[in-house]
């Protein structure tokens, strides 16, 4: 049984905790491909960590625990797979420190730059629509984009950016003044106006200034060309960027508690976990008002604004469920056709990045995103495995630290000799 059909029969471990029969089980019921769920009215069903507990994966834990207390990590929740079925779901440590909280499965993460695959998603789901085509250009008298406040550019080439191009980062853009998602107080005075920035700031400050190269000739990563494709989605679907992504991506793979994030802890989700910093982090100015000082994690970052780009905040076992509907792998069947599959994981050049994912390595897809107080990695292995780390810790590493959790995540899956191939929900009653 794959992850999309039974991860839709989960347990409510958040409000019970309680031990389901784990063998006989109700039958798991299947949509049609073509049904959208509405917008769930309470809460969605989730899974507990509790069928993950035993010495059967004492190597994972052994190797989880140990990367986070070397890494101070607070709280991480994991999820496994193996052809198409969920073996292993698990949280470690705390979702919350000061309450003491212990991490589930379905707790929600700051997801960071894992949002451009989910924005990539949507951009070839219009594609195949026939909504858009990746050759469209986005703006000037043709482009998607066409209309106020990003019809005044300076710079004629971006005339020439392509859908195609803000998807494999080579937009024209690169970062060597500063990336301009985190530069809202320099933006705010170029255009004199008052905090908070908008996105569409943002972008008409971008257009402002001349392109660091012709587009489509190099590639350099950019959270800018994320955000404009949000904006694409928009203007291309009639809804708002987060509404599309939900009615066309997530609800039918059954995904109902993904949803864009906010900045500060007054603002999280219910299920959603405390963020924490190193020790020694300096704190920053508020993205609200450039005066008041505060955890980069907690108002350094507009996290709402990122958006597109990695606004998104996701439980481990969800992106489990997205995972596997794009990388291409046979069980379970994909969201998008196995051409545009192809498309997503193979760059247009060497060089070139591919389409959402962070890069292809001797078969291994891979998608890291970092911000303070997060990290999440999640991987296809081309041996059928794959795998979605979230932490609620940042370290000095940065970005970085998704080496050390590969590392990690290879060790506790190889030293594991035998893995239950039951679909570990499919047995949960609601």
């Amino acid at each position: 049984m794959n992850v999309r059909k039974s991860l839709g029969i989960l347990c409510i471990g958040f409000l019970s905790g309680l031990a389901f029969n784990y063998i006989n089980g109700p039958s798991i019921r299947t949509l049609g491909t073509d049904f959208i769920p509405p917008v769930p009215q309470t809460v969605s069903l989730r899974i507990s960590g509790i069928y993950s507990n035993g010495t059967d994966f004492h190597l994972v834990d052994r190797e989880m625990e140990k990367f986070m207390r070397s890494w101070e990590i607070a709280g991480a929740s994991l999820a496994v797979a193996h052809n198409g079925t969920l073996i292993y779901a698990k949280g470690y440590g705390y979702a919350d420190v000061e309450s003491g909280e212990p991490v589930q499965p379905y707790h929600l993460f700051r997801i960071a730059s894992v949002s451009k695959l989910v924005t990539a998603a949507g951009i070839m789901k219009l594609a195949e629509e026939g909504r858009l085509s990746l050759e469209d250009n986005v703006f000037g008298p043709n482009g998607i984009l066409n209309i106020s406040p990003f019809d005044n550019y300076k710079d004629k080439r971006v005339e020439e950016i392509k859908v195609k191009h803000l998807l494999n980062h080579s937009g024209g853009w690169t970062n060597r003044w500063g990336d301009p998602m985190f530069m809202p107080t320099v933006i705010a005075q170029k255009l004199g106006k008052e905090l908070p920035v908008s996105d569409e700031d943002i972008i008409r400050f971008m257009l402002g200034k001349r392109l660091h190269f012709k587009p489509g000739t190099s590639s350099s990563y950019s959270n800018l060309g994320y955000v404009i494709l949000g904006k694409v989605i928009e203007a291309v679907s009639g809804q708002s960027y987060e509404d599309y992504i939900k009615t066309a991506i997530l609800y039918p793979l059954e995904i109902y508690d993904m949803q864009l994030g906010y900045s500060f802890p007054e603002q999280k989700n219910p299920l959603e976990v405390r963020y924490y910093e190193p020790s020694d982090s300096e704190p920053v100015v508020d993205f609200m008002n450039g005066q008041d000082t505060v955890p980069r994690s907690y108002g350094g970052n507009d996290i709402y604004t990122l958006g597109a780009a990695g606004g998104w905040i996701a439980s481990s076992t969800d992106l489990m469920k997205l995972m596997l509907a794009l990388d291409g792998n046979p069980e379970p069947a994909d969201i998008l056709s196995p051409e545009s599959i192809k498309q997503m994981i193979t760059p247009v050049d060497l060089g070139f990045q591919p389409f959402g994912w962070r890069g292809v390595i001797r078969g291994e897809l891979y998608r890291t995103g970092t911000l303070a107080g997060t990290s999440a990695l999640m991987v296809s292995r081309p041996d059928g495995y794959c795998y979605v780390v979230l932490l609620n810790t940042s370290t000095w590493k940065g970005p970085k630290l998704a080496n050390e959790i590969r590392r990690m995540m290879h060790k506790g899956i190889s030293k594991t000799e035998v893995w239950n191939e039951f679909d570990l929900v499919s047995s949960s009653e609601m």
